[in-house]
Order: C-alpha cells, then sequence, then structure tokens
C-alpha cells in the first residue's frame, strides 16, 4: 500500500540538510545513503542502530502523517493539489532551532513558540484530508486509543492522526528513544554535531510531499517547493 505524507524539510544542499543526511545516513534528496562514520563519542554503529527508524523517513519534521489514497482519489490529484497549495501559502519567520529531548527521543524542535508553522499545519491536515482513506478498525487499535488524551482519541476519529491540531508539536527527530544512562553523551554528540545549525534562524525551508511505495519502503520527495521565510526577529535578551 503506497503511503503520502506533508513534511517540512531543509532544502537540498542547506548545512541542516546536508549535516542531518550525514547523520541519518540518507539523503531524501539525492536518494542516496552517506557513510555514518560516527564522532563526538559515537561509533558508527551506534549512530546506524539510533538513527535507524528515523533513516527510512528522512529528515523532516510531520505536518500531515503518512496517509493511503482514498478511494478515488489518484496521485497526479494529489501532486497537482500540492503545488497549487504551496503557491498560497504566505512568508513566514524563519525559525530558529534547538536540540530538544521528547522523552527520550532527541530532536530539533522550534526555540520558542512557533504560530505560523502551528497554523500551517492545522491548515494541511484539514485541506487534505480529503485524500486521506479513512482509518480501518485495525488502523486505530494500533493507535492504542485507551492510552490517548480525549482530545487525542478525538483527532485519531476525525483527522487519521492523534497529535494534530491543538496536540500538534513540531520536532525534526534525530534518533529513536535513548536509553536514560547513554542519553546525557548522546545529546553532547548532537550538540556538538548541530550546535552551530541550530544557534542562527533557518535560511531555506521546503514544503514537501513525501511517499512510500510499500509497507516499510523508504519515503522519497516526490514533489517540494520552497517557503519564504521573512528574516527573523532578534531573540528578546534573558
Amino acid at each position: 500500500m503506497t503511503r503520502y505524507a506533508l513534511f517540512l524539510a531543509p532544502l537540498p544542499g542547506d548545512a541542516l540538510d546536508v549535516e542531518a543526511a550525514r547523520w541519518l545516513g540518507r539523503d531524501v534528496y539525492a536518494d542516496t545513503e552517506p557513510r555514518q562514520t560516527g564522532g563526538d563519542g559515537i561509533g558508527a554503529d551506534e549512530q546506524a542502530e539510533l538513527t535507524a527508524t528515523a533513516r527510512r523517513y528522512g529528515f523532516h519534521g510531520t505536518m500531515k502523517a503518512p496517509f493511503p489514497l482514498a478511494d478515488g482519489a489518484h496521485e497526479t490529484d494529489l501532486v497537482n493539489a500540492f503545488n497549487a497549495y504551496c503557491l498560497t501559502v504566505p512568508a513566514m519567520p524563519a525559525p530558529r532551532l534547538r536540540l530538544g529531548n521528547l522523552d527520550g527521543f532527541f530532536a530539533l524542535v522550534p526555540d520558542g513558540p512557533a504560530p505560523a508553522i502551528d497554523a500551517l499545519a492545522r491548515d494541511l491536515v484539514a485541506t487534505f484530508d480529503r485524500f486521506r482513506a479513512p482509518l480501518s478498525e485495525a488502523d486505530i487499535a494500533r493507535r492504542n486509543p485507551d492510552r490517548l488524551a480525549p482530545n487525542e482519541r478525538a483527532n485519531l476519529q476525525r483527522w487519521g492522526y492523534p497529535y494534530v491540531m491543538e496536540a500538534f508539536r513540531f520536532h525534526m527527530t534525530l534518533t529513536h528513544r535513548v536509553r536514560e544512562p547513554d542519553q546525557a553523551r548522546v545529546e553532547a554528540a548532537l550538540a556538538s554535531r548541530f550546535g552551530h545549525i541550530v544557534r542562527v534562524p533557518l535560511t531555506g525551508l521546503a514544503l514537501a510531499l513525501f511517499v512510500e511505495r510499500a509497507p516499510g519502503a523508504l519515503f522519497n520527495v516526490l514533489s517540494w517547493r520552497q517557503l519564504t521565510l521573512l528574516p527573523a526577529a532578534d531573540p528578546v535578551p534573558t
């Protein structure tokens, strides 16, 4: 079953794109797998293990989670709708990112509120929901709905994914869940790799349509468009 997803990603060749591809061992634009060499206290084998899940998706921030097409919908229609939508996206302030620990998962997250990204995610979820096939009972069960908060269960039923709308938290995943004894070491290695990039506003950002051609296959870029970023305001002194 083919699935599609709407992601935010760095522009191809941007410093963040290059470093993330080296870390994950995956360049989604070139469809290549750069060799993971380790470093900063992380061995190559450990790096490969830490990034195994994230590597399949490529470096991204989810805006609309992967979904199969609804009956009667076609890939060409989705691509055309996506390309037309990209022309309507307003300029947004260039986000600043920081390294975050999300319950043991390391990711790059906004360094403060990101209302423009949040609003774009809400609109993408609603606008492209007409292309999404409804969840089956098995799909819902796999999400363990009894463990979700009430609003997350409602989102799952309405939008096919629990962490949307008011439950959305933008993040760009770097690792799977890291054991607590290893977290400080992994965090230090990631800070060394990405610290010089995340201290300044992003210079480029793309809205991208990704595709997974078969269950468990790699996600690849099907279409992408550069977003217009406005100069970021200077951070408020603390």
